[in-house]
């Protein structure tokens, strides 16, 4: 496995308690793979993939479990060792990325930069090279790479994005909503261009999304979180179309589906839990429709339904959508 994240805690401090945003997170991904991490905002999902290269913000703490990267923890190296390896082994796209670009520097500066900082022994003509390369590679011209910020459209800034992210050749790329404030179009052309580049360079990547149907598409293997928890997770396709897990259903369904009849999509009723004083039991319990009795005495036990299907929910064997 490229990456194993072991009984993951990782908790914020604030004025009202600890927030225990990522509850035990036990997930794993194989090399090549593209892995959609799903679930409402406040779910974790985020929280839980910049631990990853431990980018938390300073009012985190990880409390417990352990990242292995190439079986190496990642939590237990010293920051020396973690700058070594973000962007040359672990890169990231930022939620809000396209608009973190300086405005007064030219892009393919801004990219040159990055390869010139975490590869020393680069000199500037051939990081400038590289770069014209990056950009023929997610589809801009490399003569733009003279261009400024405000030149480029919306799609085009998120596209230089994914070039420095790719610009030290990592082996794992976290793509946290990559399509976000992009028009449909030009998100099914970064989608397309995500999934191009994971086959033609052999990339692992987390694609973490809130909308399923962008991680179907996509993605080989999806993990669903609610409240902190894994709750499930398996092949993209078949979690898509047969929904184990009742909070995965009722995901699907806040989304309008263009196969079907035309109907009112109603969302999620109420809110989720506080992580500040997370339910002992299931987090969904509150907002279930299928719960029943004992559902929120003690968190559920996984339920394996074969072929790398599990679901947190003692419903998980009648699930359907």
């Amino acid at each position: 496995m490229l990456l194993e994240m072991q009984d993951l805690c990782v908790r914020f401090a604030s004025r009202a308690g600890d927030v225990q945003a990522v509850r035990g997170l036990s997930l794993s991904m194989a090399e090549g793979e593209l892995l959609g991490l799903a679930g409402e905002s406040g779910s974790g999902k985020t929280t839980a993939a910049m631990a990853i290269p431990r980018l938390l913000p300073r009012n985190a703490t990880v409390a417990g479990g352990r990242i292995l990267f190439d079986g190496e923890d990642l939590l237990a190296k010293g920051e020396p060792e973690m700058e070594a390896l973000r962007w040359k082994a672990i890169s990231v796209v930022f939620q809000g990325a396209m608009n973190a670009l300086n405005p007064v520097q030219r892009v393919g500066s801004q990219i040159a930069e990055a390869i010139l900082h975490h590869e020393a022994a680069t000199g500037r003509d051939e990081a400038r090279r590289r770069v014209e390369e990056l950009f023929e590679l997610v589809g801009i011209p490399a003569a733009r790479s003279a261009s400024y910020p405000h030149e480029f459209s919306g799609g085009m800034r998120q596209r230089a994005m994914i070039a420095m992210a790719l610009a030290c050749k990592p082996r794992l790329v976290i793509a946290d909503e990559p399509i976000t404030a992009l028009d449909v179009m030009i998100q099914a052309q970064i989608l397309n261009l995500i999934k191009r580049l994971c086959s033609e360079l052999g990339l692992s990547m987390i694609l973490i999304s809130h909308d399923l149907s962008v991680i179907a598409e996509t993605c080989d293997r999806v993990a669903i979180m609610y409240a902190g928890r894994l709750v499930e997770t398996g092949g993209a396709r078949e979690v898509f179309e047969s929904p184990a897990h009742p909070y995965t259903a009722a995901l699907l369904g806040a989304f309008p589906n263009v196969n079907k009849e035309r109907v009112f999509v109603a969302g999620i009723p109420g809110n989720p839990p506080s992580l500040i004083e997370p339910p002992r039991g299931c987090g969904f319990y509150e907002r279930c429709a299928r719960r029943s009795p004992g559902c929120d005495e003690a968190e559920p036990a996984s339920v394996d339904l074969g072929g790398g299907h599990v679901a947190a929910c003692p419903l998980a064997r009648g699930g359907s959508r």
